[in-house]
C-alpha cells in the first residue's frame, strides 16, 4: 500500500508522535492484544488546537505507518485529508478522555481475550498477582451501555476514569491512559497480564491467594523505584529495537 510520507508536511515533534504511536499498533499487533481492525490507540497533539491521531479505519494494526495515521479535531474533522475514515465508537470514547484529561497524551483500549473475560467478571481485577496490585492502585470500572455511539455516555466515561490510569469496560475490554505513548502502552502491557494470570489462575480451579490489601499502597514510589525514576522509558527503547528488526516500516 502506498501512502505518501508526512515526514516533511508536519512538524518534527508530531512526526516522533507519528512514530511513536505507529510502534503502539504494531507492538500491540505484535504481543495478540489486537482485536482485526477494531479498537484504537490514540495520541494528543501538543499546542492549543486540541488536535490528536488515530488509527485509520480498516487497516490491519501491523499495517499502521506513521504517515497513514489520521489527524483529527475534536468534532472528528480531518485536519490533514486521508483516505480513511475514523471509526466513530473509537472517537466516542478516546475524544472524550482527551477532553476531560488535559494530562493525557495517549489512550489506549482493547478487546483482548482476557481482558474481556475479566471484565465479564462480577469482582473484576482481583489481587492475586504483582501485576494486579499496579493496576488496581489507579483501576476505575465503567458500566456496559452498548457500543459506544453515543455522545450522551461521554460524562460517565470521564466519571468513571476519573484521575486514573487503568479502567475497565465492563463486558467490553481494557483501557489504559498515560502521559506518553510508551506510558499507556507499558499500562496496557501490566493491565493484559493481570488478566491473563487472572484467568489462568482460576483455569487451576484451586483456592486463590489475595494480596493484602497494605501492600499495594504507595505503588506510585514502588513503580518509580522498579524503573529506576524512567517510568515507561525503561523499556521503551528496547521495544522500538524489536520492532526495528522485525519491520521499520512503521516509521514511514
Amino acid at each position: 500500500m502506498n501512502i505518501a510520507s508526512l515526514k516533511e508536511v508536519v512538524s518534527a515533534e508530531e512526526w516522533q508522535l507519528r512514530v511513536d504511536l505507529a510502534a503502539a499498533y504494531r507492538l500491540v499487533a505484535l504481543y495478540g492484544w489486537s482485536d482485526l481492525v477494531f479498537t484504537h490507540i490514540s495520541a494528543r497533539i501538543p499546542g492549543p488546537e486540541h488536535h490528536f491521531l488515530i488509527n485509520p479505519y480498516g487497516l490491519m494494526f501491523d499495517e499502521i505507518t506513521a504517515s497513514s495515521l489520521v489527524k483529527v479535531d475534536q468534532a472528528c474533522n480531518k485536519i490533514i485529508d486521508s483516505p480513511f475514515p475514523v471509526n466513530p465508537a473509537g472517537f466516542v470514547i478516546h475524544s472524550c478522555i482527551h477532553d476531560g484529561r488535559p494530562d493525557v497524551g495517549c489512550v489506549l483500549h482493547t478487546h483482548s481475550r482476557a481482558g474481556v473475560a475479566v471484565s465479564a467478571q462480577k469482582k473484576g481485577v482481583l489481587p492475586i498477582s504483582q501485576q494486579s496490585t499496579f493496576v488496581l492502585a489507579s483501576l476505575g470500572v465503567h458500566d456496559y451501555e452498548g457500543v459506544a455511539l453515543r455522545d450522551e455516555e461521554k460524562p460517565r466515561l470521564q466519571r468513571d476514569l476519573g484521575d486514573k490510569n487503568f479502567l475497565l469496560l465492563r463486558n467490553h475490554g481494557l483501557l489504559t491512559v498515560g502521559p506518553s505513548v510508551a506510558d499507556a502502552w507499558l499500562s496496557m502491557y501490566t493491565f493484559e497480564n493481570t488478566c491473563r494470570i487472572q484467568i489462568d489462575a482460576q483455569a487451576g480451579g484451586g483456592e486463590l491467594v489475595e494480596v493484602d490489601a497494605r501492600i499495594m499502597q504507595g505503588m506510585g514510589e514502588v513503580l518509580k523505584a522498579v524503573t529506576k525514576g524512567q517510568g515507561a522509558n525503561i523499556a521503551w527503547p528496547a521495544l522500538l529495537r524489536r520492532l526495528d528488526k522485525l519491520d521499520p516500516s512503521y516509521k514511514t
